[in-house]
């Protein structure tokens, strides 16, 4: 068990999803059953926790940012969520006119149309205190009621909630996810579907990756045109804070270095040492791209259509769930995971499958998120007066 705590989680999401493959197809039928009733268990497991992982996440980051009330906030707010907003629409469009060719029309029927899915011994039945939309709507009423009447005791108590809340995810969900994934994918080779999936999956990687260069370039080219800064040069000075979380896959973790390299680019001290560690915390462009490339090559898959409108409302709601995700371990695509449900209809095998693609880009992701934060400076110290206030 030391040794497996030692190795990363993405190398152990990886371990599973070849481990899932080959014992799925040499194992007798009862043994991955065995497995698919522990998957069937930790699913419903995992509903449960989801209304209470969005409460506990989503209320104190609404408190905190609502609090603040300053117009560098609203700024640097506003650019920040259009950024993420901007990303995920562009990953949309993207992957609905590139991934229909990567994925063999014949298979992703077949995968879609396969009833011969491994059945659990038993199942236990665990009912969510609420749905996906009432834990959004109780977030956003209590997050705000807690910003404005400034009640520190109740505030105290949603923070304490938040800690159970991480804490949960750290040592319940996040070890046994590797184990529910090597189950999912031992179920799909049980029943042919696991190679098809796997060619496509290596392929989404790559367009992926090629997407988030494209999205820095973007960034850094309107930052330079309202900053007045060389473009290239700009991200060529952020590229010690990309290759920092690429090796921490952590926005907090790489703050120091994301701090220095933007006030290199000339940004003022005050407006980097504000903008730079909010924008570790509501600033995801490069999840939230992920996670839509994810979710539209997963629909695409299992022949699930893939309209415009259902996605606008994804990514929008995206955004904001984005908030939640720094600090806690698979923060992200775990704040996702409720409107991937609730907006997408995401059951929970499709969940697992969004789970171990997000983790094996996760630090790209978090490189583009931590790289594009220095582009937002630029634009926040172009727009605030030197004369300001940095509140």
């Amino acid at each position: 068990m030391k040794v497996l705590k030692r190795i990363p989680l993405l190398g152990r999401v990886v371990i599973a999803i070849v481990f899932g493959v080959l014992l799925g197809n040499v194992l007798p039928a009862w043994a991955v059953r065995l497995f698919v009733t522990f998957n069937s268990v930790f699913s419903n497991f995992l509903s449960f926790l989801i209304p209470l992982i969005i409460v506990g996440l989503v209320t104190p980051a609404i408190a905190d940012i609502g609090k603040s009330a300053g117009k560098l906030l609203l700024i640097t707010g506003l650019i920040a969520y259009g950024d993420t907003v901007f990303s995920g629409l562009f990953s949309y469009a993207t992957s609905i006119n590139v991934f229909p060719s990567l994925i063999d029309p014949a298979a992703a029927a077949q995968i879609a149309a396969d009833d011969a899915k491994v059945e659990p011994f038993f199942t236990i039945a665990i009912p969510p205190l609420m749905d996906v939309m009432s834990a959004l709507v109780l977030s956003f009423a209590l997050g705000l009621g807690v910003a404005h009447f400034g009640s520190a005791t109740i505030k105290r108590v949603f923070v304490e909630f938040r800690e159970i809340v991480a804490k949960t995810i750290e040592v319940a969900l996040i070890p046994l996810l590797p184990l529910y994934i090597m189950g999912i994918f031992m179920s799909m080779a049980h029943t042919g579907q696991a190679w098809h999936i796997v060619k496509v999956f290596i392929s989404i990687i790559g367009v992926i990756f090629a997407m988030h260069i494209i999205l820095l370039v973007v960034q850094y080219c309107i930052a330079g045109v309202i900053a007045h800064r060389n473009p290239f040069k700009a991200l060529k000075t952020m590229l010690p804070a990309y290759f920092t979380a690429l090796g921490t896959s952590s926005s907090a973790a790489t703050i120091p270095v994301t701090l220095k390299q933007t006030q290199l680019n000339g940004v003022r001290e005050g407006v980097a040492g504000f903008v730079v560690p909010l924008c570790a915390t509501i600033h995801l462009s490069g999840s939230a791209m992920k996670i839509t490339a994810c979710a539209v090559a997963l629909m695409l898959m299992q022949g699930m259509p893939v309209e415009f409108g259902t996605f606008l409302g994804f990514v929008l709601m995206l955004g904001v769930m984005m908030v939640a995700a720094p600090g806690v371990p698979g923060g992200a695509i775990m704040a996702a995971i409720g409107v991937l449900q609730s907006i997408l209809g995401f059951n929970a095998e499709q969940q697992a499958m969004m789970i171990a693609l997000y983790i094996t880009m996760d630090s790209f992701g978090t490189a583009c998120n931590v790289t594009g934060d220095g582009a937002i400076a630029l634009i926040v110290d172009s727009l605030h007066p030197s004369d300001a206030k940095v509140e």
